[in-house]
């Protein structure tokens, strides 16, 4: 609730951004088909992301478009790559925020860190109002390391990191 209900996610490409995109297409789409291959995309990808999708990922896309067509149209490209750039920057917002938090570089947040943060920025909410968007935040997703962490520590969720993160050993 908390971070990802503060306001909502509008967000539109620029058009320069936009140009780039369907140049990016163009691009991949190297036999003026008019779509692109799974395999067009994944270049694509690698192109506009900097990292090669995984099959369930790709998976996932080729699942998602007209089954009509062979492969990913032009409109249908724009619509997932607009998708993915928004993840991409909700993603940056919450490790920025994360950061931020994460005064000592710990890469967790004990509830003592939450406390200050919420201190500085808000220091009219209640003991509990902090303890429940604590326990609730998309913040607290993610350990970089096999180290134990503190009983009174929330880690991040592996999904929202996996990305630039490894997953924590187990």
């Amino acid at each position: 609730m908390f971070f990802s209900e503060a306001r909502p996610r509008t967000w539109e490409a620029s058009p320069s951004e936009h140009k780039k995109w369907v140049e990016v297409f163009k691009a991949c789409d190297e036999d003026n088909k008019g779509y692109l291959s799974r395999e067009d995309f994944k270049v694509a990808v690698v192109m506009l992301f900097g990292y090669k999708p995984s099959k369930v990922e790709a998976d996932s896309v080729m699942s998602s478009v007209n089954p009509k067509t062979s492969g990913i149209l032009l409109e249908e490209f724009l619509s997932i790559i607009r998708k993915k750039k928004e993840v991409q920057l909700y993603r940056n917002e919450i490790r920025h925020i994360f950061t931020a938090f994460d005064r000592h570089y710990r890469g967790y947040l004990t509830l003592e860190d939450f406390k200050k943060a919420f201190r500085q920025v808000a220091p009219k909410l209640s003991e509990r109002t902090i303890l429940d968007v604590f326990r609730d935040s998309k913040l607290l997703a993610w350990v970089p390391s096999a180290s134990p962490v503190p009983m009174a520590c929330m880690p991040l969720r592996g999904s929202d990191f996996s990305a630039s993160h490894p997953k924590p050993v187990r």
